[in-house]
Order: structure tokens, then C-alpha cells, then sequence
């Protein structure tokens, strides 16, 4: 029963209460109509030491107020609260007959005396983890016994033992049975896997008056009866809805669907235009079951990979195939796609030089990840959202057993008429298992059943009814009917797996309409902890209505009322809440929050002690009826006010009772519809100015008067000159017009690009029908598109309204689409849940998602959470080790991994879950001597146990962020790969599996730039060529060199753009890593958007990013080619203006971080950071030149060296085990021997005859550098030839020329005298295979990659012959003539020596001489590069204008040249020659 405005208890009820004034003020007043602009004010404080009030001023009493137990006239000696004692336990009150089935021994449960809780041992719980096969895995196994709320264990009794619940005779033995099972007992399905399946959701549980025959009391519909159904899906129906949602979604799966339920984890792809991929081929080793040595095969990247399999098959001799085909990489679970291309695969791009595949047919293929028919059978309840909340099942055993003692004792005292301290007891045990709730209707109808008259106990036996008798039963049935309500109440406000039979009828609905103003009473906060009633005089609360986080309106409660204490601690207000706005006028999607405030005796002021919150308008209704809300203990609540902090589970804490009115009244939705009467169309100058705006891509960073322009133009914006996003969050306010005119910009609006609409997801986005649309158009996205922006994606998922959301479905549909989808969504759902407040929220996707994956899928995500349990806990116990027992530690944990194998044989690495690994290798795991000491684990791949995976486990960093960087700079990539720039970037896998906690992939063959430096000598970091050096020292051969410098130059390039644009900080050499191949890359993102280190108030990080003088001379060759330079600075510019043509998606990935709790990524300044760098606005030409100067900036940063230096001497104190905490391999000497450039084996691995016989060679060198090599029959035997002429007195092994063959089996046999010739020729002489022939003919191989023929930048030796010359880039556009100085290239002094030049331009005519414009000066080169733009306004025509260029070097002149700028082919770049003189 709701109490609209009811005061508080008068004298001549239990206490006196205090009238108080509430203080009701909107953000904005709001009109007549009460519709007030809802959109961008800020929030206000209500907190403060004091309160304003309005009208008189009251007077506050201090005092607490308790209410004594025998408040009811009783008198229950030894009674106490929270855990203390209760009495004898288990000791029979002489006064209360025990029915037979309480009998034993209980243990005590607080609040209520133990023999009022009936033995319930012989309740078993329903198995909370519905594939038993995964229990042990899971860490869940069969309950065999339960624990109570209190922590004690009951054993499993006697199943003929249960007490009747709904059966006439109250004395009848009988077991409770659930669909004819005894209660308790796993029902089997026909696959005996032991899974319980009820053809009933609910099962029925009542008491009532259950008298014996013939005792004249047939009246089993007393009014007093309280009738108990069990609900499995859930009580709330936000839950149960969930779950029949969950199901419906995985039933349009069914296991024999073979397309959606292939049980393989397919390669990423992405598609790209034909030209991109070009002429690119790829050397590919096919291993098959049809031959002992692979086929070996040239494809084009073009190529589809069923064409590849058709090719395999006709030179095996296998075509036509009696069954499908498929490709897998070799060494992992990982299948390309038949229908997409090979160069769409992501691991064929950054495979090796020959990609390793292996063919499968259907017949001997596992399908060992897919659905089953039994997942298809199994239903989803609420056991499976919440597997961890025992208090919620204890919950439902402890209420059945207080219900039926409340029976006992209604019974007896209707029978007897003889003191009623035993019912209300039963009462206050049934409230105490309600989380310590209770309402006003139970104590009024307590009071009144307290009063009555009773009878003599001698007396109390007669049969007829008196009118005591008649009073009690009155009584007890209004207390019951309080009973049920709350049973009602509790189970609809929380997630319960139980019911009432028939919900309690409801009071007539309020006449209130959508006219009406909002307005609820708040009852009371229950369960009030007892340190607050010893440290808080008084307690109040606040209200506020909020929307996308911003307040719409609060209201101030001025009634300071005490605690008092009745069955238990509550502070009951009673006090209606009227908020000055007609519900019309609110958004669907507001938020009610209520603060619960107390006075701290000590120090007088205000604290706010605790919150919840709740949205207004859940499915669709308005709230109504009682509420309970459970209420969070902290501080202040969060700004993300959403339905997903809203938790459902069972209270542990404060509970709020809210009573609202009793309506029918539901959200009407605006219609779309556009007001176009009043708005004139814009000017040209207006429409750039859209244009311009829309280049800010961010919402949050919008002035209130940009956002007033773009709404204003709304009509006018499309996808040419604006994003949706922009326009939308743009609008004043969220009332019901300016939501109407939204819809119809929604509604016509037309995307350029799915990934325009993630920018409507991020929670400035609260409207399910704006939202709805993104998803939409998300859905346009494939699997392998999707699962590059998942990470956002879940982090979204909190701002959603309901777990029934599209975007809900949309992922838990991919997933059962794609396991490389449901792997990722695992992990980052698992990590979601270390987010306090959306914790319940991502468990129950959570549950959703592994009810959908099924059984196979689970107890692989089961295996791989074991395996982070095991190493979180090796890793835990080296880091608390002391130093000399670390290494033993270490060695001891180890043989739990190695028992984990054992048992579970294989599993899969939460990293890639096509990697599985079958043990470890343990002499090759070690630790890093950095302060966390990371471990590194070496798994031996149990598809390849050749080739070991080695992988980083660390704890005590967040790896959420390096994740998010690594993730953006994987975006980089991607768009740069799709304009055809293949910048060679390395980007680890790295996983966040807990909070401080992850794995981190280890990059094979590479090296720290530190250790290259110390390798090098005390001041290696000061040194020019110490990276020169390295590289030669691996690349004896100057084809291999060549390829390290262009790899180097492409991903040294790349790391250098993305680095900047996200800040990357903490730049040092330890955190810079290189592979012998060539490849530059990155590591450790702990820092990042600007926030560097510092050292007092001077920032350790000076340079925009890492390019130091040892990298450009390792470019350009020790300054050979210095033409190179100007190259990379060509690169590196192209690369960052292809990214920043994407600046709204990267703007649009981090803001939908903004609130996933990163330590740098949590404030619109942080995003503003990257919109700097990003420099949207900026034309190509001016982000080139602004880009040229961050280059030049981080060449000349000494600071940086100066920085590797202080890290290299640091290092070098440490001892020499020390290794840095990074994603590298062993690190490899190179300042040894020349032994290390020897090659240790070469073997031929197999051959392709199309169009002569081509042998695959893999090629081992004694630094364990694997490479391969293609060669002909004829190049083996020239080097034969050679050999002899060379060495003609030195044996040589014999070689098998043709005249050795047989007639048969020709090329086998070959193959196996090539690799006995190679293996005697290898082992034998040093002198002769160190032979600079065999190293040469072993070694010359490049690497075979798309950028070959897709880039435009060309590297090795550069033609010094060049005339002398400039290059520029002429624009003119609206009167503005622009010329860019990109290059100058072989200008000299007169002496021939380097000139500092600087260039004058002049526009001719120039009467006034007014045109002269300078550049900076370029110190001593003679390749300079300058990139700057020089600007002539106002010049209405090119014709008779002639450009006059003249460099010069400190005064000197060098050369000049005149263009005619009538002829002048604008917008592209060209080079001009300098002549000699002025002309």
C-alpha cells in the first residue's frame, strides 16, 4: 500500500516525528506547460554544512529516538542486534510447541530467535553452472551442502525429512517435490549429461491453515494464506525478460545450422580495393596428408583461397575433391576464409617471408568448438545470471522456512488466543530474511494485532469461536495481507527466484494523468547499519531527475528525522515528494537519484552516506506501486547515472522504500516531424562555417554557441558538410518538440559510414531510438569489422537502458556468428566486471553470452580462466619472494602449470584462441628484474611442438590502457593499409584478464634499443652509428641490409606518427624495440595523451616523439644518400594526413573510453589532446609543414639522448640477469664472433614444378635466424661450379647431377640427395661454408610484402647527378595564392661546400616591393627540407604574374629560378630547376 502524503506518527502512535519543509527548485523554471529546456546545465551540489530553507524556520530535535523490542507489548528478555547473542540456540522455549519437522539442532541466524527457522537441510540448491561438465573447471561443483546467510554449514539430511509446503495435513511426511522429483534431486535428460529440465517455470509452495480433519476448520482459503510459487527465470521482470530475449536470440542458432556453427576460428580479414593489393605474391609451404614434404606454391595476393585450395589439390593429384576443403595457418587453429582473398588475411600480411599453411578435409576435421543439440535444449534462468549470489538462494530456503513457522504460530494462536509474541517474532524473521524491510503495513497491522485482548491460556481450548477469536483472526489476516505485500514488493524490486502465487490486490490507480506534476513518497531507509546510529544525530535525503547525467531538477529535503528502532534500525520520513513538472514533460530516458544524508554528531556537518538511483520509466511504464531500491554506501555518486548501475540482486546494505502512485500511465513517444516555417536559408559563407564546425568531430568539444549555430542549420547539414552526432547533441534541450524534430532528422539522415554512428553511442546519447539507429547501422559491419571496435563497444553497454537493448542483441548475435567474436567478448566482459558500480550489469551479459556459446566453448573460457588463476598466483608469490629465493620460488610454481596440463592435456591462450598450448617448457620461463617482476612463460604449441609461443603474464599495471593504444594504433594501420601504405608495423597482442593484471605477446627476434646501446659501450646512446652498426652486423649481404633500412625507415615512420597523435610518453630506450629484420616498434603505454613524467617541474619527455640523429643516419646511410630524409619526411607526412582524414572515428573510439576508469583517459581536456594533435582543421599542405617542424623538434631534442644515456647507466648498475619487463625474446649478442653470420643448416622442405622445379629452402644461420629461400636445380649446381673453381683443391661433397636420378620418382629422389649434398657441404670445412658464395647464395632473400609495390617511396642508392633544384606546390584558390617549399636538393656554395640557405620569394610585378617573404634557414645541408608555406592574398588573377625564388646562404647567393604562374599546374608537387643567376 502506497501512503501519498501521509505525516508522520502522531503522539498516540510508537514515536513523535518531525514536520519538515522540502525545498523544490528546477535547473531552469520551468512554464505554464512545465516543459523546461533539459539539456546543458550543470549539476549543483545539494550537500553543504547547511540548509537553505524556505518559509519558518523549524526546530530540529537531536535526540535519538529507539523504539524498545516490546514496542508491541512484548517482553523478550536477552534480545539483541547485528550478531549478538539471541539465547540458548537450539533450546526449546517451553511456551512454543515445535512442530515435528523442527526438531534438531539449528544454527542461529540473527535478528530472530534459531527455533524459529525450520530445518531446511534438506534443501539442496539447484546447480548454479548449467554445464557440469565445466564445474571443476569453474571453480563450481554439486552443492552438497548450504550455508546460510550467516556462515554456517548445514549438512545434506534425510530428502523424507522436507516440511510440507501446499498439502492439506500439516502432519503428513511428505518431501517437497519438484515436477515429481523430491526436492533437491537433478532430474537427467535423455544424454544423461545431468541437467535438470522443468516443462514448468514455477512450482507452487504455500502455507495456510492446514487443520487436521475433522478439527471443524476446513477454511483452506483463509485470508491469512500465504502461497509461494518458485520462479525460475526471475521474479523481476527486467530479468525474466532478459532471459526470454537471451533465449529467443540463441535459438535462431541451432546447432545444426553449419554455417553459423562451424566450430572454427576463422582468420581476420579485411577487404580491400583490387588495386591495393597489385601485383603482391605470396611464397606459400602447404603441408598436406597426401605427401611427407609441403607443396610448394607462388600465389598472387589477389588470389581467392578456394582457387589456392583447387591449385593444392591438382598437384597432388587429389582434384576433384570428394568433400569441402580448408586452409589453416600452420601451428594454430586459425582457418582462411575460402571465399576472401589471400591478401585479405591479416596473418598472411605479417606472416614471414613464406607463409606456412596446412589443408584439412571435412571427414578429418574436429569439429571441436561447436554447439551441441544439448545446448540447443538447455533453458536460461536466473541461477545462470547470478552463479555467485548464495545469499539470493539462501534468500528463498530462509523465507520458506520462516513462513512456515509464521504458519505454526498463527496456528497455535488460533487455537489457543494465547500471546502473540511468538507470531510477531515470526514476523520480524520474516522481514529479517526480506533484507530487513518493513513497511508501514506491517507495523500498523503488528500494532493492532499487539492490542488485541487474549484469553486466559486455560481457557483458550474451547471449540467455539469468541469474539477474541474472531478479532485474532482479523488481525492475523491484515498481517498477512502486510506480509504478501511485501513477499510482493521484494521479489518485484529484486532478482528472486521466487513469487507470490497471486499478487496482492492493488489499491485503485491514483487519478493522475501525463498533465499531472511527478511526485512519490519516500517511506524509509531500512537496515540502518549501527555505526551510523552511534556517529549520525539525524538523517534526510535528496532527490534529482537526471538526463545524460546532466540535472534536470532536485529537490531538497529539509526534515532531519533520527533513527528509530522497531523490528529493526530505520530512519521513516513518510514525506511526499513533489517535483514542479508535469510528467509530460520529462524524457523517457530520466533517472531518479536519492541521497541519504546524515548530521555527523561530531563534527555537525552534512555527509552524504549512501545513494541509489533508478530510471523513471522502466519498460516503457512510469514507475508505480512500492519500490524498494538498494542503496550504495559511498560518498558520492557517480556522473554516469544509467538503469546499468541500477542492481537488482539481493540488498546487503540500506534499503530505500519509495511509494509511488498507483498509475497505468505509459511513455507516449514524439513522432518525428520538422519544423521548417521559420528557418532561412543559409549563405555560402554560413554553410563553410557548418563545414568548418564539423571538423571538430567531438560533441564534448563544441562551444554552446557552435552547437546553437549547427542546430539552428540542422535542414542544411548532410553527411558532405557534417556527422550526425554533431548534429543531434547539438539540440537545446530533450523535450517533447525538440525530440520530435531529432526523429525527423534521424529518420532522413543518410551515413557515409557505418562507423559514423559510433559516436551516437557514447552517453551523451541516452534515447533507446536514437541508439537503435546506430546500432542499425552498425549491424552493415562483418564480423571480423566488428570485432575491431568491440572494446568500445562493451564499454557502451553501461549507458544502455535495458539488457533487452539492440546493441545487447546485436553482440550476443555475433557471437554466436563468430568465436573469435565470443573469445574477445569473454575476456573484456570478464574485465568489465572490476567496474564497482556496472559490476551485476556485465555479469549477466556475461552469463548471456556463455549460455549462448555453450558447453564446448565454456569449458574452454573455463581451462583459460584456471590457467590466468595459476599464473596470477606464481606470479604473486616471485614478486613477494626475497631476491635469492626468487629464482627457486619460480621453479617450484612451475610444476602447478605443468600439473595444470596434465589434467586438462591442452588449452587455448586467452591472447589468440586459435594458439593452443600443451605445456610449458620450464627451463625456458624466467622472470624480469623490473619492480612488478613480470614472468615469461614459455608455451609449447601443441599444433607446432617445434616452435614454442612465448608470452609476458604481469600484475600491479593496468593493462586497459596499453590495450586501448595498441587498439587505435591498430585502427592506424588498418586506414593506411587501405590507401595502399604498408608502413611495416609490429602491434603485439596484449590482454587485460583482471584488474592489475595481463598477458602480453612477445615479439620473436627482438631487442631493446637500450640493450643495442650498452652493447655498444658507456656512451652507445651518444653515439651516431650504433644502430648502423647493428644492423650490419646481422646483414652481411647488402641485399638483407638494404631490406632491414627499408623496413626501418617504413615502421620507424609509422611509429613516429602515432606516437604523437596519441601523446605516447615515457619514451625511453628500454621502451623502443628492434628486430633484426628491421622492424621499429614501440612498447609499454603506461603514459600517454601528454601525460608525461616529471622530474620537479621539468617534463622527462621534451621531443614530440622518438626520432634521434642515429635513426637518420641510420637512414641515410651515415649521410650517404641524405636524399633519403627528405623521403621519410615525405612518408611521414602522408601517413599522418591519410589519419587524420579519420579523426572522427579516433575522436569518436576515445571519447567511448572516456568513462571506462583509465588513469589518463578520463577528461574532455584529454580528448581535446588528440583533436590538437589531429589537427582536423588544418589543410594537407599546413599539416604538412605543422608535422615537418615535430620532426625537426624531436631530431634536434638532445634531451632525448641525454635521457637513454641516464636510462643505459641506470641499467648498467643493476646486475646482469636484469631484463627488461618487454615483449622481446632472449636478446641476441652481436658484438661477437664472425661464426654468428655462418648458417648452421639449410634443408629443402619441398618443391613446385609449375613452371620448372622450384625448391623451397629453409635456411637456419647459427643466430637461430630463420629465413627462407626459393632455387632452381640449375642454381644448385652453378654454385657447385663456382665452388670448384674457387676451391680446387678442396673436396667437396658430391653433387647429384642428373645422370644419378632413376626414371621414377625423379624429383623425391632429388630432394633427398640436394638436402645429404647441403647437409655435408654445411658440415663440413668452416673456410668453406663461411665462403662469401654459399652466404650470399643462402642469404639473398627480401622479404615479399604488399608496400613493395604499393608504396611510392623508393629506397637504395640515390643518383647524385641532379641538377640543382626546388620543389613546390602551387595552390590558388579564392584570390589566395599558396606555395609550399617542400625540398631543395644538390645546391652547393661556390667552394662547393654545404650551404645554411634560405629561400626569398617575390611575386612580380611588385611596383611597391611588398612581396618579399622569407623562409627559415636550413643549417649546412645540401639536401634540405623545409615544408613551408608562403601566402599571397588578394591575387584576383595568375595571368602577367611571374613567382621569383632566390636562395641564398648568409648573404650569399646560390641559385634562383622564375615560374610563370599562367602555366603552372597547380596542386601538384614538381621540381624546378635553380639556375645560376637572377633573371
Amino acid at each position: 500500500m502506497a501512503y501519498f502524503g501521509r505525516v508522520p506518527f502522531s503522539h498516540n502512535e510508537f514515536h513523535k516525528g518531525q514536520t519538515g519543509d522540502q525545498a523544490s527548485y528546477p535547473v531552469y523554471h520551468s512554464g505554464s506547460d512545465g516543459q523546461i529546456p533539459l539539456g546543458f546545465d550543470r549539476i549543483v551540489d545539494e550537500v553543504s554544512n547547511e540548509f537553505f530553507f524556505y518559509g519558518s524556520s523549524h526546530s530540529h530535535h537531536h535526540e535519538e529516538i529507539f523504539s524498545p523490542s516490546d514496542v508491541f507489548g512484548l517482553n523478550v528478555p536477552g534480545q539483541h542486534f547485528y550478531g549478538q547473542p539471541l539465547g540458548a540456540y537450539g533450546e526449546p522455549n517451553p511456551e512454543n510447541p515445535i512442530s515435528h519437522w523442527q526438531q534438531g539442532t539449528v544454527s542461529p541466524v540473527a535478528g530472530f530467535r534459531s527455533y524459529f527457522l525450520s530445518d531446511y537441510r534438506n534443501f539442496s540448491l539447484v546447480d548454479p553452472y548449467p554445464y557440469s561438465q565445466g564445474r571443476e573447471l569453474c571453480g563450481w561443483s554439486s552443492v552438497n551442502s548450504v550455508t546460510n546467510v550467516f556462515g554456517s554449514a548445514v549438512e545434506g539430511g534425510n530428502a523424507s525429512q522436507g516440511f510440507p509446503i501446499g498439502f492439506d495435513n500439516a502432519d503428513a511426511q511428505c518431501p517437497v517435490f519438484l515436477d515429481n522429483r523430491p526436492f533437491g534431486q537433478e532430474g537427467r535428460d535423455e544424454s544423461g549429461n545431468g541437467e535438470a529440465h522443468f516443462t514448468n517455470t514455477s512450482r507452487r509452495c504455500s502455507t495456510g491453515p492446514t487443520w487436521p480433519y475433522g478439527s471443524g476448520h476446513g477454511r483452506e482459503g483463509a485470508g491469512w494464506s500465504i502461497q509461494l510459487i518458485e520462479a525460475n527465470q526471475g521474479s523481476n521482470e527486467n530479468t525474466v525478460g532478459f532471459c526470454n530475449a537471451v533465449e529467443k536470440i540463441r535459438n535462431a542458432y541451432p546447432a545444426s545450422d553449419l554455417k553459423t556453427n562451424t566450430g572454427k576460428i576463422w582468420s581476420v580479414t579485411t577487404r580491400f580495393p583490387d588495386h591495393i593489393l597489385g601485383g603482391t605474391k605470396f611464397r606459400i609451404s602447404v603441408w598436406t596428408d597426401f605427401s611427407p614434404s609441403p607443396v610448394l606454391l607462388t600465389q598472387q595476393a589477389g588470389c581467392i583461397t578456394h582457387d589456392l585450395i583447387v591449385e593444392i589439390l591438382r598437384c597432388t593429384n587429389q582434384y576433384p575433391a570428394q568433400e569441402e576443403c580448408f586452409l589453416s595457418v600452420y601451428g594454430s587453429d586459425e582457418f582462411l576464409q575460402n571465399d576472401h582473398t589471400l591478401g585479405s588475411h591479416e596473418s598472411l600480411r605479417k606472416a614471414t617471408p613464406c607463409v606456412q599453411l596446412r589443408l584439412h578435409s571435412t571427414a578429418h576435421l574436429k569439429q571441436s568448438l561447436a554447439r551441441t543439440c544439448g545446448d540447443d535444449q538447455r533453458r536460461f534462468c536466473m541461477n545462470h545470471l547470478l552463479r555467485d549470489a548464495c545469499a539470493m538462494r539462501l534468500t528463498r530456503q530462509n523465507l520458506f522456512s520462516v513462513i512456515m513457522n509464521y504458519r505454526d504460530q498463527v496456528e497455535y494462536l488460533l487455537q489457543n488466543e494465547h500471546k502473540v509474541d511468538h507470531v510477531i517474532e515470526a514476523t520480524k524473521a520474516i522481514c529479517s530474511v526480506l533484507c530487513f524491510v518493513e513497511t508501514r503495513d506491517i507495523t500498523d497491522a503488528v500494532k493492532k494485532l499487539s492490542a488485541l485482548p487474549l484469553v486466559k491460556a486455560q481457557d483458550s481450548l474451547q471449540s467455539v469461536e469468541t469474539p477474541s477469536k474472531v478479532l485474532i483472526e482479523a488481525a492475523v489476516t491484515e498481517l498477512s495481507v502486510a506480509i504478501s505485500r511485501l513477499i510482493h514488493v521484494y521479489s518485484s524490486s529484486f532478482d528472486a527466484n521466487f513469487q507470490l502465487a497471486s499478487i496482492p490486490k492493488s489499491p485503485s490507480c491514483a487519478d493522475i494523468s501525463l498533465d499531472s506534476q511527478l511526485s512519490f513518497t519516500v517511506y524509509a531507509a531500512h537496515n540502518i547499519p549501527e555505526a551510523w546510529v552511534n556517529s549520525y544525530k539525524v538523517f534526510s535525503f535528496s532527490c534529482s531527475l537526471t538526463y545524460a547525467g546532466k540535472t534536470i531538477c532536485q529537490v531538497k529535503i529539509c526534515k532531519n528525522t533520527p533513527v528509530r528502532r522497531s523490528f529493526f534500525f530505520l530512519v521513516d520520513w513518510n514525506e511526499k515528494i513533489n517535483f514542479p513538472l508535469r510528467i509530460k514533460a520529462l524524457p523517457r530516458e530520466t533517472m531518479l537519484t536519492i541521497k541519504l544524508l546524515g548530521v555527523n554528531s561530531a563534527s555537525k556537518n552534512t555527509e552524504v552516506l549512501a545513494w541509489t538511483c533508478s530510471p523513471l520509466y522502466p519498460k516503457e511504464r512510469l514507475l508505480h506501486g512500492t519500490v524498494l531500491l538498494s542503496m550504495r554506501l559511498c560518498s558520492t555518486p557517480t556522473a554516469m547515472i544509467t538503469p546499468g548501475i541500477c542492481s537488482t540482486s539481493t540488498p546487503t546494505s540500506v534499503t530505500l522504500q519509495i511509494d509511488f502512485p498507483e498509475t497505468n500511465l505509459e511513455f507516449i513517444k514524439p513522432e518525428p516531424e520538422e519544423r521548417r516555417d521559420d528557418l532561412e536559408e543559409p549563405t555560402q559563407e554560413c554553410l563553410k562555417h557548418i563545414a568548418r564546425l564539423s571538423q571538430i568531430h567531438s560533441l564534448l568539444l563544441l562551444s554552446e554557441q557552435q552547437r546553437r549555430i549547427l542546430w539552428f542549420y540542422r535542414y542544411h547539414c548532410t553527411n558532405q558538410n557534417c556527422s550526425l552526432p554533431l548534429v543531434l547533441g547539438s539540440a537545446p534541450s530533450w523535450d517533447r518538440t525538440t525530440v520530435s524534430e531529432m526523429y525527423a532528422t534521424l529518420r532522413s539522415w543518410r551515413f557515409a559510414n557505418p562507423l559514423e554512428a559510433l559516436g551516437l553511442l557514447t552517453f551523451s546519447f541516452p534515447d533507446q531510438d536514437i541508439r537503435r539507429r546506430a546500432v542499425q547501422q552498425i549491424e552493415n559491419m562483418s564480423n571480423d569489422e566488428l570485432l575491431e571496435y568491440l572494446p568500445q563497444l562493451v564499454q557502451v553497454l553501461k549507458f544502455e537502458w535495458s539488457l533487452e537493448s539492440p546493441l545487447v542483441k546485436l553482440l550476443l548475435n555475433r557471437s554466436l556468428q563468430s568465436i573469435q567474436v565470443a573469445h574477445q567478448l569473454y575476456w573484456l566482459l570478464k574485465n568489465a566486471q572490476n567496474e564497482v558500480h556496472f559490476r551485476i550489469w556485465y555479469k549477466k551479459l556475461l552469463a548471456a553470452l556463455q549460455f549462448c556459446a555453450g558447453q564446448t566453448l565454456n569449458n574452454e573460457f573455463s581451462k583459460e580462466e584456471k590457467l590466468i588463476g595459476i599464473l596470477e598466483d606464481i606470479a604473486t608469490k616471485v614478486k613477494a619472494a626475497s631476491d635469492p629465493k626468487r629464482k627457486e620460488v619460480l621453479e617450484v610454481e612451475l610444476d602447478r602449470l605443468q600439473q595444470f596440463f596434465q589434467e586438462v592435456k591442452v588449452c587455448r591462450l586467452p591472447l589468440n584462441p586459435a594458439l593452443v598450448v600443451q605445456g610449458i617448457e620450464a627451463d625456458s620461463c624466467s622472470y624480469f628484474t623490473s619492480n612488478a617482476f613480470p614472468l615469461k612463460i614459455s608455451f609449447i604449441n601443441a599444433n607446432a611442438p617445434s616452435g614454442n609461443i612465448n608470452v609476458i603474464f604481469k600484475i600491479g599495471d593496468d593493462l586497459r590502457q596499453d590495450m586501448l593504444v595498441l587498439q587505435i594504433i591498430r585502427v592506424m594501420d588498418s586506414i593506411w593499409l587501405q590507401e595502399g601504405l604498408d608502413m611495416q608495423m609490429i602491434i603485439y597482442r596484449c590482454l587485460s584478464t583482471g584488474k592489475g593484471q595481463g598477458l602480453v605477446q612477445m615479439v620473436p627476434d627482438a631487442t631493446t634499443l637500450a640493450k643495442i646501446h650498452r652493447e655498444s659501450g658507456l656512451i652507445g646512446p651518444l653515439k651516431e652509428n650504433t644502430i648502423k652498426k647493428w644492423f650490419h652486423h646481422h646483414h652481411p649481404l647488402e641485399s638483407s641490409y638494404h631490406e632491414a633500412i627499408r623496413n626501418f625507415f617504413y615502421s620507424c615512420a609509422g611509429w613516429c606518427v602515432v606516437t604523437f597523435i596519441l601523446g605516447v610518453c615515457d619514451r625511453h630506450s628500454d621502451n623502443i624495440m628492434l628486430t633484426k629484420a628491421g622492424h621499429m616498434f614501440h612498447i609499454d603505454f603506461g603514459r600517454f595523451l601528454g601525460h608525461s613524467q616529471m622530474f620537479g617541474n621539468i617534463r622527462r619527455d621534451r621531443a614530440p616523439f622518438i626520432f634521434t640523429s642515429e635513426m637518420e643516419y641510420f637512414i641515410t646511410e651515415g649521410g650517404k644518400n641524405p636524399q633519403r630524409f627528405q623521403e621519410f619526411v615525405e612518408l611521414c607526412c602522408r601517413a599522418y594526413n591519410i589519419v587524420r582524414k579519420h579523426s572522427q572515428l579516433l575522436l569518436n573510439l576515445l571519447e567511448m573510453m572516456l568513462h571506462a576508469g583509465l588513469p589518463e583517459l578520463n577528461s574532455i581536456q584529454d580528448l581535446k589532446y588528440v583533436y590538437d594533435n589531429l589537427r582536423p582543421q588544418d589543410s594537407d599542405l599546413q599539416a604538412t609543414s605543422y608535422f615537418t617542424r615535430k620532426i625537426k623538434e624531436s631530431l634536434e631534442c638532445f634531451p632525448v639522448k641525454l635521457n637513454n644515456l641516464i636510462h643505459a647507466l641506470v641499467q648498467m648498475s643493476v646486475t646482469g640477469s636484469a631484463k627488461p619487463p618487454a615483449p622481446e625474446a632472449v636478446p641476441q649478442e652481436w658484438m661477437m664472433l664472425d661464426t654468428e653470420k655462418s648458417i648452421s643448416r639449410a634443408t629443402i622442405l619441398g618443391f613446385s614444378k609449375k613452371p620448372d622445379t622450384i625448391y623451397l629452402v629453409q635456411v637456419v644461420q647459427t643466430c637461430n635466424v630463420v629465413t627462407f629461400v626459393e632455387k632452381s636445380f640449375d642454381q644448385f649446381s652453378k654454385l657447385h661450379s663456382h665452388l670448384q673453381k674457387q676451391f680446387p683443391s678442396h673436396p667437396l661433397p658430391e653433387f647429384p647431377h642428373w645422370w644419378h636420378l632413376p626414371f621414377t620418382d625423379l624429383e623425391h629422389k632429388r630432394v633427398k640427395d640436394l638436402n645429404l649434398y647441403l647437409k655435408q657441404l654445411l658440415s663440413g670445412s668452416r673456410k668453406l661454408a663461411n665462403n662469401e658464395l654459399v652466404l650470399s647464395f643462402f642469404l639473398n632473400w627480401s622479404k615479399n610484402t604488399s608496400a613493395e609495390n604499393s608504396s611510392s617511396v623508393t629506397l637504395g642508392p640515390q643518383s647524385t647527378g641532379h641538377k640543382p633544384g626546388v620543389q613546390l606546390v602551387i595552390s590558388y584558390e579564392n584570390t589566395r595564392l599558396t606555395i609550399m617549399l617542400k625540398h631543395m636538393r644538390n645546391i652547393h656554395l661556390p667552394d662547393g661546400s654545404a650551404p645554411s640557405a634560405h629561400a626569398e620569394f617575390y611575386l612580380l610585378p611588385d611596383p611597391h616591393e611588398a612581396s618579399r617573404r622569407k623562409t627559415r634557414t636550413a643549417p649546412k645541408s645540401s639536401d634540405p627540407t623545409y615544408n613551408e608555406i608562403v601566402v599571397y592574398d588578394k591575387v584576383t588573377e595568375l595571368k602577367g604574374h611571374v613567382l621569383k625564388l632566390v636562395v641564398k646562404s648568409k648573404g650569399t647567393f646560390v641559385g634562383a629560378v622564375n615560374i610563370q604562374l599562367s602555366s603552372v599546374q597547380l596542386n601538384e608537387e614538381k621540381w624546378y630547376p635553380l639556375g645560376n643567376s637572377i633573371i
